[in-house]
């Protein structure tokens, strides 16, 4: 049985991890995957990631990082992924990994306009989710926790951009069939959202948001919450891996 593939662009700080775990652990949960079903590759570390027919599929974290770095590691990641592409492995990008995934297939990433993205936000699906096999089953409008700096501000020409939030037009974006990914983040509970809040604090304040409001505007991320365990379930890396 191949492993599912946890490409580790970063992790949760100190703080966070002490008391909620690690971006692995929250995927792992997100997705339902038994820990041995795993391989994790920190590449953030210099870790080698492995061929990509050698695992049942990828998810990609988050990362402090900053895609528009150019980091060396961040750029063998996003050879990785065309690689990966190439070989149709089923793929989820969150956040950093989103980005990633977008940049390596040609679209731009660079600072959201108007600043920082944080907190629980509505995301409103767009035309062209009516038919994908992900979105299509999901309600117009749900909730889902974001903290970001960066974002794509221009998809590759050939993805397929599903949905939105109000001030980030590519919060979803679909490279084929077997590719996705997210700037919100399906694997952050409520408890994790508002740890981040409280860690933004000052930096909310100083760029003229509300940390408080946005602290008490968190709430449940349902759907959101169970796209991770979708995706795995659709591309059989729940249930002993993928079949051709």
């Amino acid at each position: 049985m191949k492993p599912v593939l946890i490409v580790r662009t970063g992790r949760a700080p100190d703080a966070i991890r002490a008391r909620h775990g690690d971006f692995a652990h929250w995927f792992r949960l997100g997705a339902q995957l038994p820990p041995q079903r795993l391989l994790v590759v920190d590449v953030e570390a210099g870790e080698a990631l492995p061929r990509p027919d050698a695992v049942a599929g990828a998810l990609i974290t988050g990362s402090a990082a900053m895609v528009t770095e150019r980091a060396d590691w961040s750029e063998r990641a996003a050879e990785w992924i065309r690689r990966a592409m190439d070989a149709e492995l089923p793929m989820f990008g969150v956040c950093f990994g989103h980005q990633l995934m977008a940049h390596a297939l040609g679209g731009r990433v660079d600072y959201l306009p108007g600043g920082r993205e944080i907190g629980t936000q509505a995301i409103e699906l767009l035309a062209a989710a009516e038919g994908d096999p992900l979105a299509s089953a999901l309600p117009k409008s749900f909730r889902a926790h974001t903290t970001h700096e960066q974002s794509v501000l221009e998809a590759p020409p050939s993805a397929v951009v599903l949905a939105r939030s109000e001030r980030d037009p590519h919060h979803w974006l679909r490279y084929g069939p077997h590719a996705v990914s997210t700037q919100f983040h399906p694997e952050f509970s409520a408890d994790v959202m508002r740890a981040y809040i409280r860690r933004k604090h000052a930096d909310m304040q100083r760029e003229g948001s509300d940390p408080q409001r946005s602290y008490r505007e968190v709430a449940a991320t349902p759907v959101a919450r169970g796209l991770l365990q979708h995706f795995a379930r659709r591309h059989g890396l729940s249930h002993g891996g993928r079949h051709r």
